[in-house]
């Protein structure tokens, strides 16, 4: 991306490799992540979105290639040192990941209790602060199989912003639902941008969410970035693997697969 400097870059990952026994999921991977913007990940199944997000606060350690954190090296600390990088992450897993057997209040208020000094009733305050952020004070002493599958992603992000990240990762946040709860979650995005400063980093395959949220968009393909620009860039791009994948259009390949079964 043309115009940042080494002061507006986050998160770079340098040479990143990754494989799995033979296959190869991330080969050589070069990208440097700016401050405050919105990057989204695309790419088909298996391209290596949700690996390389885990590699973004060393959830996974790479076989090749480093990991920068606003210039400090992390994917070669001890889990101890860790700790503190990863409180300045907040991550929105796929499935919500929440504790079934806490109430919403209690799951929100989870990485405060295990991470912070707060009193009880400071974590119950900021608990409620970050459920009306997302829409849904009131459900605080319900419990995630009290509440809907929208609810429980607020929720999870509620949770994700407790500590007041510098940076949001979403895996994803849009998966499960339908397109008007998809779309609150878009907003969400949006809105913590704008209201909290956060950057963010949304592995989706969801174009529409792709769209709306991202002011850059990256894609994978066999490990490597292909294609990198703003959406108008995609909107307009003629690479047939772009638009293969924006248009949601099967190859010849598949098809020819297809017409095997068949016959």
């Amino acid at each position: 991306m043309g115009g940042q400097t080494d002061n507006d870059i986050i998160i770079e990952l340098r040479q990143l490799s990754k494989r799995f026994g033979s296959l190869v999921v991330l080969d050589k991977l070069d990208l440097a992540l700016q401050k405050g913007m919105t990057t989204v990940v695309i790419g088909e199944s298996g391209t290596g979105k949700s690996v390389l997000l885990k590699h973004l606060v060393a959830l996974l350690r790479p076989d090749g290639g480093e990991v920068y954190f606003h210039g400090r090296r992390i994917d070669n600390l001890g889990e101890r040192e860790l700790v503190d990088v990863r409180r300045r992450f907040g991550m929105l897993f796929q499935l919500g990941a929440l504790f079934d057997s806490m109430t919403v209040e209690e799951n929100v208020g989870f990485p405060l209790t295990e991470h912070s000094d707060y009193t009880p009733e400071e974590i119950k305050d900021i608990a409620a602060q970050k459920l009306k952020l997302v829409g849904l004070d009131g459900l605080q002493h319900r419990h995630p199989g009290e509440i809907s599958g929208g609810q429980k992603k607020r929720v999870a992000l509620a949770r994700a912003i407790a500590l007041n990240p510098e940076v949001v990762l979403y895996d994803e946040p849009t998966t499960g639902l339908d397109p008007v709860r998809s779309d609150v979650i878009n907003e969400l995005i949006l809105k913590l941008k704008h209201e909290l400063d956060v950057s963010s980093v949304v592995v989706t395959h969801d174009m529409t969410s792709a769209f709306k949220v991202g002011d850059r968009i990256v894609m994978l393909h066999h490990g490597k970035i292909i294609a990198d620009g703003t959406p108008e860039f995609y909107k307009t791009s003629d690479d047939p693997r772009v638009r293969r994948f924006v248009d949601g259009k099967a190859d010849a390949r598949d098809l020819a697969a297809l017409d095997d079964v068949e016959n």
